[in-house]
């Protein structure tokens, strides 16, 4: 007979439990941030000359290139950069040919567009650059640097194209839980609009539009990379709630009544408890990013006087990516045509916002959104609406 216990050898079956996988974290609830810098330690064992990790996601809408997430030994070349992808020659190859490309020395970059040229400024020698593809859709691009030259022998990059791909595997299981729950979300804020005037453009000129304030205020308010692309991701479902709305009340043509606007004023935390729910569906409540979407649904009509709902919060009470959302939305629905009013001009809209700021609208993201009015007129010859409007 067998102890309890013990192996049919006599051993004792703790020992087959002792070693540990140290790619554990890997497969964990913790922030991606977190997996990268245990990747970048992991890879330094092996190649203590990789100084930097980088992550560049591609929006297919706009074809920029954004940074998302860097781990670097204390330097930060290119935080809160963008570019198209068609401005770079090298970029756009390695996207054509699918194949990791490797730089032995960064001066033969050349002419190269400004990210190259700021990471030749940083002092960096030699660069690989692995194009990430999901289901034959191009994501982005992981960028590893070193200081030397002549680093990535084949010797190196046997080792780095393991430790490059499971960065790319765990970067897309990454997106594919935050985008899987936007999906499911604006899939029901779709099947919603014919309830509603938010198209999906509008929808899409919102998320640029909070994109670019955020970009602006990332180094005052120190948003990192994936903080600001989250915001873009989710700053669309903040009116998710109004699928609880009823005909009635969501289609009066006239002023509500204070009896039907208190049923309107319960929509952002309809919208929230939605969220809550469809985090517990995905399994997706550890997910760091969560309270932000959250956020985003609940307090989107707070008001920095402290006079909006649902909770009357005032000022810095108010998250930020709230106050983003709200300058978003409130600037598309003013330049936007509706069934009750014709769009207004964009000077028209940032006279009204500027007028907003410092009581209804925070001073900060309105400045930073009248700042951006050039990339504004692309977002919204990118994103037009319909002849309907």
């Amino acid at each position: 007979m067998l102890r309890a216990g013990s192996s049919s050898d006599g051993s004792a079956v703790e020992d087959w439990f002792e070693h540990r996988n140290p790619l554990d974290i890997l497969g964990s609830a913790s922030p991606f941030q977190d997996k990268l810098i245990f990747l970048h330690e992991h890879l330094r064992r092996q190649v203590p000359e990789v100084a930097r990790i980088a992550i560049v996601l591609h929006d297919a809408d706009t074809d920029f290139l954004a940074t998302f997430a860097h781990s670097s030994l204390g330097d930060d070349p290119l935080s809160h950069y963008q570019s198209r992808l068609a401005d770079s020659t090298t970029l756009t190859e390695i996207v054509a040919r699918r194949r990791p490309r490797v730089v032995n020395d960064i001066d033969l970059l050349g002419g190269e567009r400004p990210h190259a040229e700021r990471i030749r400024q940083q002092g960096y020698g030699s660069s690989y650059t692995l194009p990430v593809f999901r289901h034959d859709h191009f994501v982005g691009f992981l960028f590893f640097n070193a200081y030397v030259r002549n680093l990535f022998d084949e010797r190196v990059l046997a080792y780095l194209d393991t430790v490059a791909h499971l960065l790319a595997l765990t970067l897309v299981d990454h997106l594919s839980a935050s985008r899987a729950l936007v999906a499911s979300v604006r899939g029901a804020s779709t099947l919603a609009q014919h309830r509603d005037f938010e198209t999906g453009a509008h929808l899409d000129r919102m998320a640029h539009y909070s994109r670019l304030i955020a970009r602006a205020l990332a180094p005052k308010y120190a948003l990192d990379d994936a903080t600001v692309e989250h915001i873009f991701l989710f700053s669309p479902l903040h009116d998710i709630g109004k699928i609880a709305v009823p005909d009635s009340i969501l289609f009066k043509p006239g002023r509500l009544t204070p009896e039907e606007f208190d049923v309107m004023k319960k929509h952002p935390e309809q919208g929230a408890a939605m969220i809550d729910a469809l985090l517990e569906h995905f399994g997706l409540t550890s997910m760091p990013q969560a309270g932000l979407l959250r956020n985003i649904a609940l307090h989107h009509h707070e008001t920095v006087n402290g006079k909006g709902y649902p909770h009357g919060l005032a000022g810095d009470a108010i998250p930020l990516e709230a106050r983003i959302a709200a300058v978003a939305d409130i600037f598309d629905a003013l330049t936007s045509k509706r069934p009750y009013k014709d769009a207004w001009s964009n000077a028209q809209a940032f006279e009204t916002l500027e007028k907003m700021a410092g009581d209804s609208l925070d001073r900060d993201c309105v400045a930073a959104l009248v700042a951006g009015h050039e990339e504004i007129e692309r977002i919204q010859a990118r994103f037009k609406e319909d002849a309907e409007g």
